[in-house]
This record gives structure tokens, C-alpha cells and sequence, in this order.
């Protein structure tokens, strides 16, 4: 609509190089948002209550304070008069109120919260909606017709507050979209990926066909019954399913078989991968990438770097999804999918409503935080039940998901998952097929020189250890031209690269190699040593250690050594100290990989722990009538940092650096300069400020400069001689 209009109430003023002005009415804008929010939330039966909410979410744009307001700022009018009061969000919220009545429930915070995000229950009451509507605001709006019927399936206090978030991200894509192809209608025609699961399908078969010419060793056969039983199950209804197979299986490759069959036989959009470490996340997308092409699989995590697509199209349309998650295939992490169910801000929410009618893939799904478990498990059974979700469950050591989950107080128990379908008949009997390796768990502690002498007996040995602070003091312990050390006192691409460098050398077959990691590499890594030694843990992550042992079954059955380090210091009490008590309470006679033993150590485990919902999210969420949107978001936190990111001077971090100093922050630049991060402790922070080596270059962006700082080996170093001889001065 164009200017001289002038009657017309202005949602967006859009201007060009030329200086030519365009108006999209609020009229024309709210009717936009409506037909989106509509069609997204009629994938879970409330595509009334998305209409709704489109038509009332911007009335309060008729105020004249924000017609004046939008004038002036965009320069349509200078001498418009000034404003007192531009908000807007809380008029449609009102207007739903006196329209709907008891209905309105459903939609008050979210129109109230469209900018700012969802309120605490006494926010909205006390501070929102005892406001009155402006006397210039049309109340005269057709009403509609709402199914309130769908609501009686909702039976659940528990996942009430998932309904109200998901008809928010409705609301909130639907807003950002129809905004998107006004402002800036080239970005809004790049996106959207049409790609069907039929056409994945297509794609898969071709590798699947590849693999054929694959030689018949006997692991490679057991993969392909893997793949025949993950095909037959892929039939089933939606629901829960676990896939437990053993490192070396096949799994990655076979879960996406059942994901992508499963996709088309119940009408699923999209396949959603959530894994728990960033560390493996690159390679999953990787070999996923290599199957349906770059252009179908996204990658959303901290430590995707989105400019090394090559194609600037393809690369600011995986941008563009990143917001959404409109794509065939995501693959992101645990953090990201689970704080945003949880979240109330717009931004994290938008991408909500495209969980639904989607196949979720949750790997390594024995990483699920027990402090949040019982959030966790509720989250899934609603997305499940009310959205249409099919969930599948894919590890090599499966937890206890399903019955009623119990700690050592009574009071902490709750329902788990009813029913779970487990893909692998146990006659198959995979932890016999597939053992390549034997547990040999040391008695008695021992010292970092006695681990070492250890170490330093064999060509090739992996030895993956519980700090930062172990893995650096046995790398400083053996042969260096020999040995290369993986922690997270190295950047991300600090780790990549010598994750890469190990793989090389293991191919080339490097006669010695020795590798001092922390738990980065234990799951999911593709590499395959002879030996492994691994500081006691849980026994999960024993298991996951002894996956890196005789990985491909080359050579005959390869041992994997459990020590512990009690000479030095004890395990961390918490979560770290449990798991270890858990696993040494089983018998130690146990059959270590199989599946019942693991179902005895998560007894053991959860029987230990005296809660499962640490932040109390079913106080602030699971009360219908007082519902804590904006605390429990920040509550819901699944890393406990307290850590402080700082940049460091690696590659070429520095001219990131410089650009930032110059131009300052920019998305690309700060994605790229994530690379080259690391985070510390307060205590070494501090340490590192006195010693006058971090610099803030911007408000909470923190470097170090000094290149003597960062080592080729370690990463960066926060005792080394030159910041001692600094100190004492």
C-alpha cells in the first residue's frame, strides 16, 4: 500500500535506496499473521485459536501514540506529534479478554508476550491486563468460532504449559514471517526447503545401495540385519521407540532408515536429530550431508560455522532456517532443543510448532541430565501425545525411561514412558555378536607417573580421563612427539583439527600414537584404537569409552582398562562420584555390555539420586492457573556454567579480532570467533585479569592476545612459567 493512503492505520514502513516508501497496513499485516499462525497451529487442531491470536495481536497499533511513534522514527512524517507511550501488545490481549472470555486463557500471554515473551502468571494479571484499552482502538472485531473440545484430551497438568507455548510459537513465527515478507520480501522468498521425505527416501536407498558392494565381514552383516529390523519397525504407529545397539553397529546409518520410512508411513514433515555433544555433531551432519546433500540438512549448534558453505544462497537460507527450523532434516543439540521447549522468548520459540508431526532422533540418549529428567520425559510424552511427535530413543547403553522412576526419596518418584518399542529383538543378542572388547577394572588407586608408565607401554593407546587438569598433567607425562592431548582448554577448532589429525594418523596407520582426551571423544567419535584406558566413571561412560576400542572387530577380542586416579584426588562429589558408586555396585561378575546389567547400573544410579527435577519446574509449570513462563525458562538451564568464554589467539582468531574492534559484532563475525573460544573458571579468570593478559574488547567479549598463552598441544594455559615470573613481580 502506498503513502498517500493516509488514513490507513501503519503496521511497517519499508524503504528503499531511492528513497521510495512503502506501507503494509496493520490491517493487511494482521490478516498476514493471522492465515500463518492458522495454518501452523491446525497441525495439533487449534487453528482457530492461531487465527485469533494473528487478527489481535497488533490492535494495539490503532493507539495514536504508535502511529506517531512509527512516523516520526521512520522519517514518514518528522512533524508527527511526539509520543508518550508506543506499546502496544497488551491491547489485543485485552481485546481477547473481553471477546472470549474464559477461552481467552489461551491467548492473552501469548498476544501480550509476542515481543517481550511469555509473563509469569502474576506479571500478566498484575502488571498486563489491569490496563484498559485505549479509547481510539476499534473493538468492533468479528468474532470467531473456537473448538475448545481438543482441551479435554488434556488431561495432564504437566503439559498444559506446552499447548500454551506452542500456540506461542505460532503466533510468534507467523509474526516474524509475514514481517520478513514485507521488509524484506529476497529473504523471505529464500525460504522454505520442499524437499519431501518421499524424495529422502530416494536419496537414502542410493547410499543404502552403495553400501551393498561393502565386504561381507561378519560386523557389516550385522549391520544390515540392524538396518532390516530398523526397516520392518519403521511401519508402527507413532510412538516411543528405542534402537540399543553397541558401538559399531551401524546405528547412525539404521536410525535414520527407521526415521525416514517412519517419516513417510505416519506423514511426518521432518526428522529432527538432538545429540548431546558438539563434538560428534559435525560428523554426524557429515555423513548425513554425504547422503541427502548439503542442501537438506541443517546443522544448528554454537559451533556450526554456516560461512563455509560455499553457495551464498544455500548459506542465507540455512540461516534463515536456523530461526525456524523449516527443513527436512536438523540436527542440533539437546541444549537447543530442550531450552527451547522450556523457553518463553520469542526467538528460542519460533521453532516449536515445526516439532510437530516430526520424527525426533534423541542419540545417546543415556546423556540425559537426571537433575532434569522428569521435565524432560514429560516434555516428550506431550509432544508425543498432543503434537504428534514420534520419538526414538538410540544408544549403545539405554537408560530407564519407561514405569515409574524412583530416587532414594519417596517423594521424587513420577510415571515415566508407557510404552517404549524396542526396534532390536533381544534374541539378536548384539552385545555377544558384537564384543570386541573386555572391561579389566584395576583395583587399588593409582598416581599420574604410575598411569603413565602404564601408557607408555603400548604403540597405540587412547586414554580418555574426567578433567581438563588429568588429561593435561598424563600428556605432560609421556613422549611428546608421540602423544596428542583433547580437552576443552583447546577451542573448538583447535579440537576439530586434532580430532581430524587423529583419524589421519590412525588411517595412514602411525605406528606409535598416543591420545590423552577428556570425555569429548567418548561418544560417537569414529576412531578405533587397540587399547583404551578409561578413569572410572559411570559405567555408560565406560561403555562408551570401550567403543573406541576394536571399533571395526579387526583384531580379536582388545581390552579396555578402568583405573582410578585416588592417589591424586577423589571424584568430584555429585553426579560424577554416583555414577562411579552406581557401576561399582554391580556384581563383579557382571556381564558388562549386557542390556540387563545397564538396566541394574540406572537402578542403581536413579536410587541414588534425590531428585529428578532440580529446579522445581513442576512448582513454577504444572499449576494451570499460575503458570511461571519467565522463570522457568531461566531456571531451566541444562549446563550449569559458571564458567567465562574469552577468546584466544589461535589460526586467525586475531583478524577476527581486529574486524571486531573495527566494525564491531556482527552474526557471521561472532559465529566464526566462537571457533576460537575457550571457557575458564572464575579462579584462572581472575588469575589470567591480574596477570593483565585478558583484554574486554566490547562489553563481555574477553581475549587473550598473547600467542605464548595458547599452545599448539594443550590449548590455553593458565600456569605457565612466563605468567608465574608476571605474578611474582
Amino acid at each position: 500500500m502506498q503513502l498517500e493512503n493516509s488514513r490507513i492505520i501503519i503496521s511497517h514502513i519499508r524503504k528503499t535506496e531511492d528513497n521510495t516508501i512503502t506501507i503494509q497496513s496493520n490491517k493487511e499485516h494482521s490478516e498476514g499473521v493471522a492465515d500463518l499462525a492458522q495454518k501452523f497451529a491446525s497441525e495439533f487442531g487449534m487453528g482457530d485459536f492461531g487465527f485469533v491470536m494473528g487478527k489481535l495481536h497488533d490492535k494495539g497499533k490503532e493507539k495514536v501514540d504508535f502511529q506517531n511513534y512509527i512516523k516520526r522514527t521512520s522519517d514518514l512524517d518528522p512533524n508527527a506529534p511526539s509520543w508518550t507511550d508506543k506499546t502496544h501488545a497488551y491491547v489485543g490481549a485485552l481485546l481477547s479478554q473481553q471477546l472470549y472470555g474464559p477461552c481467552s486463557n489461551l491467548m492473552t500471554n501469548q498476544i501480550a508476550g509476542h515481543h517481550a515473551g511469555l509473563y509469569d502468571t502474576d506479571e500478566l494479571n498484575n502488571d498486563i491486563l489491569t490496563k484498559t484499552i485505549p479509547q481510539e482502538i476499534n473493538c468492533d472485531v468479528e468474532k470467531t468460532s473456537l473448538n475448545t473440545n481438543i482441551l479435554r484430551t488434556y488431561t495432564q497438568p504437566e503439559h498444559l504449559h506446552h499447548l500454551y507455548r506452542m500456540l506461542y510459537s505460532c503466533l510468534v513465527d507467523a509474526d516474524f514471517l509475514d514481517t520478513e515478507r514485507f521488509m524484506t520480501p529476497e529473504s523471505y522468498a529464500m525460504r522454505g526447503n520442499s524437499a519431501t521425505m518421499e524424495e529422502m527416501l530416494g536419496l537414502l536407498q542410493t547410499k543404502l545401495d552403495a553400501f551393498k558392494n561393502a565386504p561381507s565381514t561378519p560386523v557389516n552383516h550385522i549391520r544390515r540385519q540392524v538396518q532390516e529390523e530398523c526397516l520392518k519397525a519403521s511401519n508402527k504407529p507413532s510412538g516411543f521407540f528405542n534402537l540399543t545397539v553397541p558401538t559399531g553397529g551401524g546405528k547412525t546409518i539404521s536410525s535414520v532408515v527407521w526415521a525416514v520410512n517412519h517419516a513417510i508411513k505416519n506423514g511426518k514433515k521432518r526428522i529432527i536429530i538432538a545429540i548431546p555433544y558438539t563434538s560428534i555433531i559435525v560428523q554426524t551432519a557429515t555423513v548425513l550431508k554425504s547422503i541427502f546433500g548439503e542442501n537438506n540438512v541443517l546443522e544448528h549448534h554454537s559451533n556450526a560455522n554456516l560461512e563455509q558453505c560455499k553457495d551464498g544462497k544455500l548459506r542465507q537460507q540455512m540461516k534463515l532456517a536456523t530461526e525456524n527450523w523449516d527443513y527436512p532434516i536438523v540436527v542440533t543439540t539437546n541444549v537447543q532443543l530442550f531450552e527451547s521447549m522450556f523457553s518463553n522468548k520469542p526467538s528460542a520459540c519460533r521453532k516449536l510448532h515445526n516439532i510437530c508431526n516430526s520424527v525426533l532422533i534423541l542419540d545417546e540418549v543415556q546423556t540425559l541430565p537426571t537433575d532434569f529428567l522428569q521435565p524432560i520425559v514429560d516434555a516428550l510424552k506431550c509432544y508425543q501425545q498432543h503434537f504428534g511427535a514420534s520419538v526414538l530413543f538410540t544408544t549403545a547403553s539405554q537408560p530407564i525411561l519407561s514405569g515409574v522412576i524412583e530416587g532414594c526419596n519417596p517423594k521424587t518418584k513420577f510415571k515415566g514412558i508407557e510404552r517404549i518399542t524396542e526396534i532390536i529383538p533381544a534374541a539378536m543378542n548384539l552385545h555377544d555378536a558384537l564384543r570386541r572388547v573386555k572391561l579389566e577394572i584395576q583395583d587399588g588407586g593409582n598416581s599420574y607417573d604410575e598411569i603413565a608408565k602404564q601408557l607408555a607401554k603400548y604403540d597405540k593407546v587412547l586414554c580418555i580421563v574426567n578433567t581438563r587438569r588429568d588429561a593435561k598433567e598424563l600428556y605432560e607425562r609421556l613422549p611428546k612427539e608421540e602423544t596428542l592431548h583433547l580437552s576443552r582448554m583447546m577451542c573448538p577448532a583447535h579440537v576439530r583439527s586434532t580430532i581430524e589429525k587423529i583419524k589421519e594418523q590412525l588411517a595412514n596407520g602411525e605406528p606409535r600414537l598416543k591420545v590423552i582426551a577428556t570425555q569429548l571423544i567418548e561418544a560417537g567419535v569414529d576412531i578405533d584404537f587397540p587399547v583404551v584406558y578409561r578413569q572410572e566413571a559411570g559405567l555408560d561412560s565406560v561403555l562408551q569409552a570401550a567403543g573406541r576400542c576394536n571399533r571395526e572387530g579387526k583384531m580379536d577380542i582388545c581390552t579396555t582398562h578402568v583405573f582410578s586416579l585416588s592417589k591424586e584426588r577423589t571424584l568430584p562429589k555429585g553426579s560424577m562420584q554416583d555414577a562411579n558408586n552406581a557401576r561399582k555396585a554391580l556384581p563383579a561378575n557382571s556381564d558388562w555390555f549386557a542390556p540387563e546389567t545397564m538396566t541394574h547400573y540406572f537402578e542403581q544410579l536413579y536410587c541414588r539420586r534425590d531428585t529428578f527435577d532440580k529446579k522445581d519446574m513442576k512448582d513454577y509449570l504444572n499449576k494451570p492457573r499460575e503458570i511461571y513462563f519467565r522463570t522457568a525458562s531461566e531456571e531451566f538451564q541444562l549446563i550449569d556454567d559458571t564458567t567465562t568464554p574469552v577468546i584466544v589467539n589461535w589460526e586467525n582468531s586475531m583478524e577476527l579480532v581486529a574486524q571486531l574492534k573495527e566494525k564491531g559484532p556482527s552474526y557471521t563475525l561472532m559465529k566464526s570467533l566462537g571457533q576460537y573460544t575457550v571457557s575458564i573458571r572464575q579462579n584462572d579468570f581472575t588469575t589470567l585479569t591480574k596477570a593483565g593478559q585478558i583484554e574486554e574488547v566490547l562489553d563481555g567479549i574477553f581475549v587473550i592476545e598473547d600467542r605464548s598463552q595458547y599452545s599448539d598441544k594443550v590449548g590455553l594455559m593458565t600456569d605457565n612459567h612466563w605468567l608465574e615470573e608476571t605474578l611474582i613481580i
